[in-house]
């Protein structure tokens, strides 16, 4: 969690590739150690360093996927097949983990936790041949180096229509970012800017806070202790984890397909709504006082119905709609903020889920389920959809719904911001001032 907030100065001043970069290196460190590890403080040590690797990863990725996407019906395919890749980790980590513990030598333990180190090793070389966003060469001045990249994007060149349309469109959002100026302290409470900028970015904190209270990570964690209780055998227990771990993998192999037809915002309500469901009888079927065999099947059912949803509109879908809604300048601050509250409810969840499923039982699910109501309720009201949109257009969406707010100002919009379904389509004078700039800076 330290480093998620950590890599909202470290996102804007490293970039986004360079933040990936550092994010590797530390896990390829902290994993050796790990694996290595001959003492208790030894793996304390490189958990702390892969930790904050993982904070850095997991608060940029979804940024950068975001900002190289060219296509708005694009961006959220591209995200949901990382979130495939992500989970089917998870599932494949659970398979290992069973097949492990056959043996009783220390390769039981230490080989599955090398392997880290040789998938983020991967990923290091291939982000050493990549640029960074095109989106943030231009936040940072760096007007040539943004041109190239959007151009390699679009595989055009750099004085094509195509690339010289998203050039305005990205160089007036910064323009318009700018003329806002500063978040102030009391937005974070009560946003009424025109922006809203804070807002969006609480916003991703609590999408991904809420995901975890929603109870996946007590349910992946804790599954073979959520298995004994309703009644299984201790080898079924191990095998039905790594088989609910697996469905909840295939849920998001759906995601591809639904993100842009359906929306993020439906795709969010109805598959909550559909785990509210399921937990609802999973705590019904726990609660009887005589069980059977069928109520028992019937429980596991209803859990893995749970995890098959929760792939399907809970991984994918909530990583990309932060980075996506926040503004511009402010999109490292929106990875950070959800990246934080996905940890830190993590964290909550798994330090005390443990004790609490074994000490409260099958009542613990009760919270999980008002979690779940919540969540409904939250993405209903207060999520806006952004599917079918460009990152700059998303910036339009708040824009109009900022004026619905009670106590809304709004002393300087712009009569072109009002006849324009985006900020300015032509930059004019700023777009000269941005290139003047940038001849200072290399002349100097």
């Amino acid at each position: 969690m330290s480093l998620c907030l950590t890599a909202s100065d470290f996102g804007f001043r490293l970039g986004r590739r360079g933040s990936i970069l550092l994010g590797d290196l530390l896990v390829m460190i902290g994993g050796a150690i790990q694996a290595s590890s001959y003492s208790v403080a030894q793996i304390i040590v490189a958990r702390v360093i892969v930790g904050l690797g993982i904070g850095i990863i997991s608060a940029t990725v979804p940024t950068y996927m975001s900002e190289t996407t060219i296509e708005k019906t694009e961006r959220g395919p591209q995200v949901a097949v990382q979130a495939i890749y992500l989970i089917n980790g998870v599932a494949l980590a659970y398979w290992i983990d069973f097949g492990m513990t056959r043996l009783d030598s220390q390769a039981s333990w230490r080989f599955p936790i090398s392997l880290q180190s040789f998938f983020t090793l991967l990923s290091f070389i291939g982000m050493l041949c990549l640029p960074d966003t095109p989106r943030w060469y231009y936040s940072r001045g760096r007007i040539e180096e943004g041109d190239r990249v959007l151009a390699r994007l679009h595989a055009e060149p750099i004085d094509s229509e195509d690339v010289q349309q998203q050039r305005r469109e990205i160089l007036d959002t910064l323009a318009l970012e700018n003329e806002e100026g500063q978040i102030r302290f009391a937005d974070w409470f009560w946003d009424r800017s025109e922006l809203q900028s804070a807002r969006r970015i609480r916003t991703s904190f609590i999408i991904l806070s809420l995901q975890q209270f929603m109870g996946i990570n007590m349910l992946v964690y804790f599954s073979t202790i959520i298995l004994a209780q309703v009644g299984l055998s201790t080898f079924l227990q191990g095998l039905i984890a790594a088989v609910t771990n697996t469905i909840f993998a295939m849920g998001t192999w759906v995601t591809p397909f639904l993100i842009e037809r359906w929306g993020r915002r439906a795709l969010m309500f109805w598959t909550c709504a559909g785990c509210t469901v399921a937990m609802a009888m999973f705590i019904a079927m726990n609660g009887l006082n005589h069980k059977t065999k069928a109520t028992e099947w019937t429980a596991i059912a209803f859990v893995i119905s749970f995890q098959f949803l929760m792939g399907l509109g809970w991984m994918a879908c909530p990583w990309l709609y932060g980075p996506e809604i926040a503004p511009l300048r402010y999109r490292h601050l929106g990875g950070a903020a959800g990246a934080s509250g996905q940890w830190a409810c993590t964290f909550i969840t798994v330090f005390g889920g443990g004790t609490a499923v074994q000490r409260v039982g099958y009542g613990i699910w009760f919270w999980q389920l008002i979690s779940c109501i919540i969540t409904c309720l939250f993405v209903w009201f207060w999520c806006p959809e952004t599917a079918g949109k460009s990152l700059e257009e998303i910036d339009r969406v708040f824009i109009e719904e900022a004026k619905t707010w009670p106590g809304y100002k709004d002393p300087h919009m712009r009569k072109d911001r009002e006849e324009l379904g985006t900020p300015r389509q032509v930059i004019g004078e700023k777009e000269k001032d941005a290139h003047v700039l940038h001849n200072e800076n290399t002349s100097g």
